[in-house]
């Protein structure tokens, strides 16, 4: 009986950590400055991936505000017939809201044996690099918001053949998405000065501000 008890906390326990993991939403999503304050280490992540790839800090959280709401676990809806449940409509999932193709293919260019997409970071640099991809292919400049998230959204097969010209409520989100960047940009110039060279190491060269 003790054995059974002291397994049943164990299962606790790790069920309680694991919650204990998640990341709520950030409270105001409507402001970049409060999202970078409830969690610092996404400006790092945003930033480390604007390095990379290219594609600005503001422009890559609008894409994640727009896809998953700031929802790590973020999945398209499950469709029922009666009471059985049905497949999703698409693999999407995460931050990014990454379907399987790209993020295979993410992983196969950039190794994936530790990548999540319920990892901020990562979901930062798949979007990043996905961005990195369309500029190449496609000659989207990574300061276009909407054109980026056109790509991103049909994929880039499909905005190649302008498939988004027949669906007026992608063109809507992807305007949307415009706009929400370019609002984030501009809070952004108002508070990224807290953000850059916070932490004790970060001097002289180590600097990224």
């Amino acid at each position: 009986m003790d054995v059974i008890r002291i397994a049943a906390a164990l299962i606790t326990l790790g069920l309680l950590s694991t919650l204990g993991c998640s990341t709520a939403p950030p409270h105001s999503q409507a402001n970049l400055c409060s999202i970078f304050d409830q969690y610092p280490e996404w400006y790092d992540a945003a930033k480390a991936a604007e390095n990379r790839w290219g594609t600005p800090t503001h422009i890559l959280m609008s894409f994640v505000r727009q896809e998953s709401a700031f929802n790590e676990d973020a999945k398209p809806p499950r469709n029922w017939f009666l009471f059985v449940p049905l497949p999703r409509g698409s693999s999407a999932e995460g931050y990014a809201q990454a379907q399987d193709p790209a993020w295979d293919e993410y992983q196969e260019e950039n190794g994936g044996l530790f990548r999540s997409r319920s990892d901020m970071k990562d979901a930062l640099d798949f979007i990043g690099w996905y961005n990195h991809k369309s500029n190449d292919s496609l000659g989207i400049s990574k300061w276009d918001p909407k054109n980026l998230y056109l790509a991103y959204h049909e994929g880039r097969g499909g905005y190649a053949r302008g498939s988004y010209a027949s669906k007026p409520e992608v063109v809507r989100v992807a305007e949307n998405v415009d706009r929400l960047a370019r609002d984030y940009g501009a809070q952004l110039r108002q508070c990224e000065a807290r953000f850059q060279c916070r932490r004790w190491y970060q001097v002289g060269p180590f600097c990224s501000a």
